[in-house]
């Protein structure tokens, strides 16, 4: 691990002079391929002693950020927050169609003081790419059927299969009324058989935002007689591994797809939703405009990113505080959307492009 401690002390010397101040830009880009895991800490995935080795093999060889926060605990906000700029009040994992006050099972804290109503009616990156002409699809795994509107699925275990493979509290897009009033939805809004045909077709969207089951992205599934044992709760190490092997997966698949090949420059990005809890009493817990009095912007810890480009530079350690909302500003500078939603246009409060992540190397593609 040689070359893992070399960056160890390059992130505190030179790389330093790479961070991105308030001007700072990206090459535009043609392909955002977004891989999201869970419920896990930076010093749970990334170290010497870490059994997350596809994860660390991809850190060392391209780009990780050392100091990247999420928003809030639990998980759905930050899935919001990913796609809107903002978690807009919401601080629990109940379903995006729950109002105050609603009596569905989905819907548990609704009679809670302060609870918002969990579809949003504000403009997300849907709404900006779909305006620059750009194209997206949400790949889900295990969901039911195209589009569908479902809290969790299935419901109970099925032979073979845990419940709730699938939970719409990791589908973001679905909090956003645009895109539950789309009726293109089932279109947008798929599972995993459809990423693997659009990659074997060199047909990707502009953005592409895959999110693996609750068995693939560290989540786990309660102990029970159709939960395998590296998809329990209670097994972590299992659950890391498994995890991390899916990535490797997702990279490779993506890798080996024509798009990767293309002249354009094209980004793969591995991050998660919120950390764990080896972190949750350790110092900071947020940056980049957080606000620990605010019960859906409080942090919600420091977790693992890594950045890698088919022709931007390799083997950077950024360790430039960011978080979800740096996240979205340089996707939207990246695709040359000039406007930046909410929180991402905080660049007062740190908000800053990734610049030193997705710079261009030799021969990329430049805007």
């Amino acid at each position: 691990m040689q070359t893992y401690k070399h960056l160890l002390a390059l992130a505190a010397g030179v790389l330093c002079l790479a961070a991105p101040g308030y001007g700072a830009d990206v090459p535009r880009y043609e392909h955002i391929f977004l891989i999201i895991e869970e419920n896990r800490s930076y010093v749970e995935i990334i170290g010497e002693q870490s059994i997350a080795l596809n994860i660390n093999r991809l850190a060392h060889q391209y780009g990780l950020a050392t100091q990247f926060y999420a928003e809030v605990h639990p998980s759905e906000a930050n899935y919001v927050a990913m796609l809107g700029g903002d978690t807009f009040g919401i601080h629990d994992d109940d379903a995006y169609y729950c109002k105050p006050n609603s009596s569905d099972r989905y819907c548990p804290g609704a009679k809670r003081s302060g609870y918002v109503d969990h579809s949003v009616s504000q403009r997300s990156l849907v709404d900006q790419l779909e305006e620059h002409g750009l194209s997206w699809k949400a790949y889900m795994e295990s969901i039911p059927t195209p589009g569908s509107g479902v809290a969790r699925w299935p419901a109970s275990d099925e032979p073979g299969a845990p419940a709730e493979l699938y939970a719409v509290k990791h589908n973001g897009f679905m909090t956003f009324s645009h895109v539950q009033k789309d009726p293109n939805r089932g279109q947008k809004i798929v599972g995993f058989d459809v990423l693997d045909r659009d990659l074997s077709a060199g047909k990707m969207p502009n953005y592409a935002h895959i999110v693996p089951n609750q068995c693939n992205e560290m989540h786990g599934r309660d102990d029970g007689p159709n939960t395998p044992e590296d998809c329990r709760k209670s097994n972590t190490d299992g659950l890391i591994k498994r995890g991390d092997r899916v990535v490797g997966e997702l990279v490779d698949k993506i890798m080996r797809s024509n798009v990767w090949q293309k002249p354009e420059n094209v980004a793969i990005v591995i991050t998660f939703d919120e950390n764990g809890k080896a972190e949750r009493n350790q110092g900071a817990q947020g940056c980049c405009g957080y606000d620990p009095a605010s019960p859906a912007n409080f942090g919600g810890g420091r977790i693992p990113t890594i950045v890698i480009t088919n022709h931007g530079v390799h083997g950077v350690l950024d360790p430039t505080p960011y978080n979800h909302y740096s996240l979205l500003r340089t996707t939207e500078a990246a695709f040359g959307i000039d406007e930046y939603l909410r929180h991402a246009a905080d660049r007062d409060a740190g908000v800053l492009v990734m610049a030193p992540l997705f710079a261009a190397g030799a021969g990329a593609s430049h805007p």
